[in-house]
């Protein structure tokens, strides 16, 4: 079973309409790059449902050194930073995206985090 794993700044403060557009930008770039590189995972994964979890930090910091983590274990990850024309400085990171990915792989490195 393949999921993908959302992983999102809390201390931004962002509304809901700006944390869901940051989270379609790292759904949608994680999913670009597997279905470049393992397209028969992308085809697994769209075909169970698309399943994800968006799970949430507390600073740019822990959301990169989970970023690291995930790529340590060999999860493809897609940081994302914002553009700047709304509610951020422009560059500022925001959330990455994890896979879609083996559940269990990114359960191990993600798995201690809260839900958004």
């Amino acid at each position: 079973m393949y999921k993908q794993t959302i992983v999102i700044r809390a201390d931004l403060k962002m509304g809901k309409g700006k944390i869901g557009g940051q989270c379609s930008h790292a759904s949608v770039s994680a999913y670009e790059r597997i279905r470049k590189s393992d397209p028969d995972i992308a085809r697994a994964w769209t075909e169970e449902g698309q399943k994800k979890i968006v799970l949430k930090v507390q600073s740019e910091s822990e959301l990169l050194e989970y970023f690291k983590k995930g790529q340590m274990a060999g999860i493809p990850c897609e940081l994302i930073r914002d553009a700047g024309h709304t509610q951020l400085e422009p560059g500022t990171i925001t959330c990455f995206g994890a896979g879609p990915w083996d559940e269990e792989e990114l359960d191990k490195v993600f798995g201690m985090l809260k839900l958004l």
